[in-house]
């Protein structure tokens, strides 16, 4: 069982024709579909063929019973904490070149405690993934860090992803790698970008450190894994699948740079359809 803690989110993907202009409309594609860093790794890992479970706390509301639902219907196992929060959401901007500019709002999402789990959740984890989103901020970080501790007395595995520069920014780089330091996980996945932000070497806090390259691939142990030329229709949750398939391939018994390979196929593929999940 491979087990994600953190945001079950609706996805406003708003793909742009044009340029946007101030005060004056632009045409888009705009979709609804469900997201959340968390909730994206385990749709990928369940699609890759492994039990995959999302512990999260959701909105008790239309939008948080269908983003469970469909979850569900992909073959991932959810332990939902109803809130009477509302049910988060992000907003994704997809300009014509591929780049994207996201705005959250987390919602129920971050309301997450310790007392709100229950033990057998993880005690069957044979790796927790943990998004860097489930420790920026609390009461969810507390959670995180008792899931972790059911995990680890498990003798299961940790991975974590750095998520965001800014949050990383916002909650303190030296603050993070310290948390870092202690959790030592064995898997670290990074963007250029979290890692310049970080500071701090990767490979001093992870056994296996992953630095992801976007469209260029990403590296590993300082070989880096080149990624096949496409035209990307939009590369919402291609982090999440790459992901996934390093996880899945890992835990299968593939050497490092092997998953990293199958990971970086996985996340070519996944820019060539639009959404963050398997379509």
């Amino acid at each position: 069982m491979i087990v994600s803690i953190g945001d079950l989110l609706l996805d406003i993907a708003i793909a742009l024709e044009a340029p946007l202009q101030a005060d004056d409309d632009a045409p888009a594609q705009i979709t609804l579909a469900g997201g959340g860093q968390a909730a994206n790794f385990c749709a990928w890992t369940a699609a890759f063929g492994d039990d995959a479970r999302l512990v999260t706390r959701v909105g008790d509301d239309e939008t948080g019973r269908r983003l469970v639902a469909d979850l569900e219907a992909r073959g991932v196992d959810v332990r939902a904490v109803w809130a009477a929060e509302p049910t988060g959401a992000i907003a994704v901007m997809i300009d014509r070149e591929g780049r994207r500019t996201m705005a959250t709002q987390r919602g129920a999402s971050v309301g997450l405690r310790p007392d709100d789990l229950e033990e057998s959740w993880f005690r069957d984890a044979r790796l927790l993934h943990v998004p860097a989103y489930s420790l920026f901020l609390e009461p969810i970080a507390s959670a995180t860090r008792a899931a972790i501790h059911v995990v680890r007395d498990s003798k299961g595995m940790l991975a974590v992803d750095l998520s965001s520069a800014a949050g990383l920014r916002a909650y303190g780089p030296s603050r993070m790698a310290y948390v870092l330091a202690r959790l030592s996980p064995e898997v670290l996945f990074a963007t250029e970008t979290e890692a310049e932000t970080l500071a701090v070497p990767l490979e001093s806090l992870a056994q296996v450190p992953v630095l992801k390259l976007g469209p260029a691939g990403c590296r590993v142990f300082g070989k880096t894994i080149t990624a096949p030329p496409v035209q990307p229709v939009d590369p919402t949750g291609a982090g999440d699948a790459f992901a996934a398939a390093f996880c899945s391939a890992w835990l299968g018994g593939a050497a490092p740079l092997d998953a990293a390979e199958q990971a970086v196929q996985a996340a070519t593929r996944s820019v060539l359809f639009a959404g963050a999940r398997p379509s």
